[in-house]
């Protein structure tokens, strides 16, 4: 919450004590769908890998860290790059290979923890059966996701990435920014009846698509000890799905046995769901129940 009304900083307590929010994690999960994904396929690969990273985090709150380690070390790395690229001079190189160093071991970190993840997503998809959501088939386009997803330990792919970091300064630096490592890979999605990227589906198998991949998510996830408390938030969804697909949704809802929100704006894209669900309508401030929810 905020401290006070209009506050912009956040506040997160746990049982009374001010904690960081990826506290949290430790609590609840978070699963969630909203409209701004829709364009998931057809925007720049840093939105698709923040999107999977999330799903990452969810199963393995220790990738956040991971990944927040990463970033600031790659940005220590280019500033040192950039600067003496500007300058004409040369970095200085023991705090380079040092900044590597870190590099390596948090983006190896980062590969392998996204490698178990799509592993696990792509099993829980292949083993749900035959169901109206389109089948999908995912992959890691990334160099390093590649090393982890073929097997190579972390070891391998720590060594192999400082290595690569070491030989691209002087084109990094010259680029103004890192052309290596986990952060240059891409989530690819295929629709695997028509085999085609899900970038070149309609919309409606865009958004089933990613609805499958959140479906999947929750599953496993409910299943996981590591993972307390799984929460579903899917807003403005069935609006995008014809009626097969709604009452296949509310039925997988139903199954999964967890806390879940749906959004939307017309009541009848609820009906699969009356008997099951509590509903109710935003307005005037307030909340009210709906009858024969």
């Amino acid at each position: 919450g905020v401290e006070q009304g209009g506050a912009a900083r956040r506040a997160v307590r746990i049982e009374g004590e001010t904690a960081p929010p990826g506290r949290l994690a430790d609590h609840v999960r978070p699963i969630w769908l909203t409209p701004a994904q829709d364009r998931l396929f057809l925007e720049a690969a840093s939105e698709r890998r923040k999107f999977f990273d999330r799903l990452v985090f969810a199963g393995e709150p220790s990738h956040a860290a991971h990944a927040n380690a990463y970033d600031k070390a790659q940005r220590e790395r280019m500033r040192l790059l950039t600067d003496a690229y500007e300058a004409g001079t040369a970095p200085d190189a023991t705090w380079l290979s040092a900044l590597e160093a870190r590099l390596a071991e948090s983006g190896a970190l980062m590969a392998q923890a996204r490698a178990r993840t799509l592993l696990a997503l792509q099993a829980e998809i292949d083993g749900r059966g035959d169901r109206p959501f389109p089948q999908a088939r995912l992959t890691l386009t990334g160099d390093w996701e590649g090393m982890a997803l073929d097997g190579a330990p972390f070891a391998e792919i720590e060594e192999r990435l400082a290595a690569a970091l070491t030989v691209a300064r002087a084109r990094d630096g010259a680029a103004g920014r890192a052309l290596t490592g986990p952060h240059r890979g891409d989530l690819a999605i295929f629709h695997v009846e028509k085999d085609r990227p899900a970038a070149e589906c309609s919309t409606g198998e865009q958004k089933a698509l990613i609805l499958n991949l959140i479906l999947a998510q929750a599953a496993r996830l409910s299943r996981a000890e590591s993972a307390p408390n799984p929460v579903i938030l899917l807003d403005e969804v069935a609006a995008h799905l014809d009626l097969t697909r709604r009452a296949a949704l509310a039925d997988e809802l139903t199954a999964l046995k967890l806390q879940a929100f749906l959004t939307g704006t017309d009541e009848s894209l609820f009906d699969h769901l009356k008997g099951r669900a509590l509903g109710v309508r935003v307005g005037d401030a307030g909340l009210t129940v709906l009858e024969d929810e």
